[in-house]
């Protein structure tokens, strides 16, 4: 008898286990189905996925806990990656960790799996030295995994979940509403960005208003206004999501990627340095007229480097990033555009963080100074304005990365510690149009003397020039209180030179990171 050739191809092995592998990948990149995906879409927003394609380098994610679910049965269907898309990509050549939450599946609530996601995110972050970006909206906990004993043994489940020490940058971007566990990580974070639209708070303005017993604005809970200009949680509100994703990949440029190593150095512009012949005409001589700080620190540092953080909070004092012969630097000023440069409140909380951040990643501090004191006042002092001067000054005295301060014109009362006069920094620089008096002398006058102009010009007039003289450049760098006196066009060249002094060869441009523990938000 003779049997027929085989015409059936034999199953390939592991067949079946692969279209299940297929199957499920399919089910987690189908995220909550494309009626929620068009619906999120068409409000203007990128999916959870494009949004880290969007970041990463050709867009390649090497994802971790794709095939995470909900630990509740009756959800695991409805739970794909269980509403956080994380992992690992790079951004300008480097690694990057990331979570992107997904607005589609259950809102992007957090949960127990999700919340195991996350933790592992942050230990592979910084122990393997790669910054953190948190992006999205959610709308909280997820409440069935909340309630209850069993809730409360989840929410106690990580000891160190709100402890940082920076060994790693943070960002977070808030794209649409976030409250709870987003929320918390967008105040531990480094560098904030909210699209406008978005809001940052406690809880949702349902559950505030159910609580406060009264109607609630979620713009005024928590959005965008009111934490760029009055919480200052916020750095930057954009209007799409590729523009915040924009600025995160600029923040990250002056950053290194963990806190052991130095920040990285770039290439320098063709044409930077060309504005320093004009530089004489971008400050008055005269110390009561204004002019905007930040186009004399453009004309000074590589052409288009200058990158403000928190622009429209503590307007008194401008931060911001800079790079100087290529190489990242922190630049603290005043800006006498607004409120004669006299510091309030707000800008010393801006100013303390900004040192925090730039001595915990290794980047050197410039002051420019040019401050009439602090901003007094009663409502100042209701908000703890001296214990914010305080906040400042204890700040100040534990950076341990390089810090220069250059005088450019007033450096009045406790604002010259701050602004580091003394022995708060490394160097000081003097232009000639100094003025180290303790305030105005004209004021001065008024206050030592109890004389008005008004009431003896010619006694009142030679006082002034009496105070004023004392106060001149020649007379603190001849004490060697400053190290050096500048033609205002060496600026430049001044500060080229001093990082390059001070680039910490014995140490590898690594500082002693004492204020790692900082809190990352405070009042």
């Amino acid at each position: 008898m003779t049997t027929s050739p085989k015409t059936l191809e034999s199953p390939m092995p592991h067949d079946d286990k692969i279209k299940q592998l297929e199957e499920r990948r399919a089910f987690a990149l189908a995220m909550g189905g494309e009626r929620r995906l068009e619906k999120h879409r068409a409000n203007g927003n990128l999916d959870a996925r494009a949004r880290l394609a969007y970041l990463f380098d050709d867009g390649e994610l090497v994802e971790s806990g794709m095939h995470a679910r909900s630990v509740r049965p009756e959800m695991r269907d409805r739970t794909p990656a269980d509403g956080k898309v994380s992992g690992f990509g790079k951004v300008d050549g480097r690694w990057v960790a990331a979570m992107s939450n997904d607005f589609t599946v259950l809102g992007a609530s957090s949960a127990l799996i999700n919340g195991k996601k996350m933790r592992h995110l942050k230990h592979v972050a910084n122990t393997q030295g790669m910054p953190v970006i948190w992006m999205g909206e959610s709308t909280g906990a997820r409440m069935p995994d909340r309630m209850g004993a069993s809730g409360r043994a989840i929410l106690g489940s990580d000891p160190v979940e709100y402890r940082r020490l920076r060994e790693t940058p943070w960002i977070s971007v808030q794209l649409g509403d976030s409250y709870g566990s987003l929320t918390w990580y967008g105040c531990m974070s480094d560098f904030v960005v909210m699209k406008k639209g978005a809001a940052m708070a406690v809880a949702s303005p349902r559950v505030t208003s159910l609580a406060i017993n009264q109607p609630i604005d979620k713009e005024d809970l928590g959005g965008w206004r009111m934490h760029t200009r009055v919480s200052g949680l916020v750095d930057y509100a954009t209007d799409t999501d590729e523009e915040a994703i924009e600025l995160v990949k600029k923040f990250l440029s002056y950053l290194p990627s963990h806190s052991n190593e130095a920040p990285p150095v770039h290439d320098v512009p063709e044409g930077s340095g060309d504005e320093m012949e004009s530089i004489l005409n971008l400050v008055p001589e005269e110390r009561q007229k204004v002019y905007d700080v930040r186009k004399v620190i453009s004309a000074i540092a590589d052409k288009d480097s200058l990158f403000e953080l928190k622009p429209n909070y503590g307007k008194t004092a401008t931060t911001a990033f800079v790079r100087i012969d290529g190489c990242s630097v922190g630049v603290i000023a005043n800006n006498p555009m607004f409120k004669g440069g006299a510091i309030d409140p707000d800008g010393c909380n801006k100013v303390t963080s900004f040192m925090v951040l730039c001595d915990s990643f290794n980047i050197p501090l410039v002051f420019l100074v040019d401050v009439p004191g602090f901003l007094i006042g009663v409502d100042g002092e209701r908000i703890g304005a001296p214990g914010r001067i305080m906040n400042w000054m204890n700040a100040l005295q534990l950076v341990t990365v390089p810090k220069f301060s250059i005088i450019l014109r007033k450096s009045y009362g406790q604002a010259y510690l701050n602004m580091g006069g003394g022995r708060n920094t490394d160097e000081v620089a003097l232009w000639p149009s100094a003025d180290l008096g303790f305030m105005d002398p004209r004021v001065g006058v008024s206050v030592v003397y109890d004389i008005k102009r008004e009431d003896d010009p010619e006694e009142f007039d030679r006082r002034v020039e009496e105070l004023d003289r004392d106060s001149e450049p020649w007379e603190l760098a001849e004490l060697y209180e400053a190290q050096e006196v500048i033609d205002p066009r060496e600026t430049r060249r001044y500060l080229i030179d001093i990082l390059e002094i001070y680039r910490g060869r014995m140490s590898g441009g690594v500082g002693q990171r004492l204020l790692s523990s900082w809190p990352t938000s405070f009042v």
